[in-house]
């Protein structure tokens, strides 16, 4: 099965605030911007991706990521992260309605081809199936295939939220990379030890981070 990706992503400027002990205001949004650029790289090099869509209303992300070869849906509705998913999965389904569509995180950027491909594969056995974030708290991919709404409950507690929906739970071992999505100084540290794509590592390799 080949899958659309939807990929949300919030104004630069307003992106990474919990990133603050690590990056200062002026490097934020260029380790934002990197973040989504290797997610969507790795993405579109991963063998059960069919086509990617970004959807955000930042302009140079817009340009950046449609360079690369993303499809980029304005956030038209501007309700939030959970209305922006619905929206693109929307768009999305107007002209392929048959698509399996699974929304994913845009801060991945030790995210693996083969390993998302390991992910999209076990969720085709399920309606509606998701992928825990390292914490075990959050959601950093939610799935759908044909015929069934993504539903995207993301936000605080969302892997109890989307179980609770039911949506299954995709229990994979050997899958870290598409689980290590990054808001705090000790998130990136965990990705750049997983190893990061180029773009995220020459952002990061403007900060001084302890532990490295």
């Amino acid at each position: 099965m080949q899958w659309t990706l939807v990929i949300p992503l919030k104004a630069l400027a307003r992106a990474k605030s919990r990133l603050s002990d690590t990056a200062h205001d002026g490097l934020r949004p260029g380790l934002a911007l990197a973040f989504a650029q290797d997610t969507v790289a790795a993405a579109l090099a991963c063998p059960s991706v069919k086509d990617v869509a970004v959807v955000t209303n930042d302009a140079l992300a817009g340009r950046e990521l449609g360079a690369m070869g993303a499809r980029i849906v304005p956030d038209e509705p501007s309700g939030g992260l959970n209305a922006a998913l619905a929206h693109a999965e929307a768009v999305v389904r107007t002209t392929r309605p048959q698509s399996a569509v699974a929304a994913l995180n845009a801060d991945l950027p030790a995210l693996r081809p083969l390993e998302l491909a390991r992910v999209l594969d076990a969720a085709t056995e399920f309606p509606r199936a998701f992928l825990p974030d390292a914490a075990a708290i959050g959601t950093t991919l939610l799935a759908a295939i044909a015929g069934r709404e993504l539903r995207p409950l993301f936000g605080t507690d969302s892997r109890a939220r989307h179980r609770a929906s039911g949506a299954a739970e995709l229990a994979l071992a050997a899958v870290d990379s598409v689980r290590q999505d990054v808001d705090t100084g000790d998130d990136l540290r965990a990705a750049l030890a997983l190893g990061v794509g180029p773009r995220t590592a020459a952002a990061a390799a403007r900060l001084l981070i302890p532990g490295q």
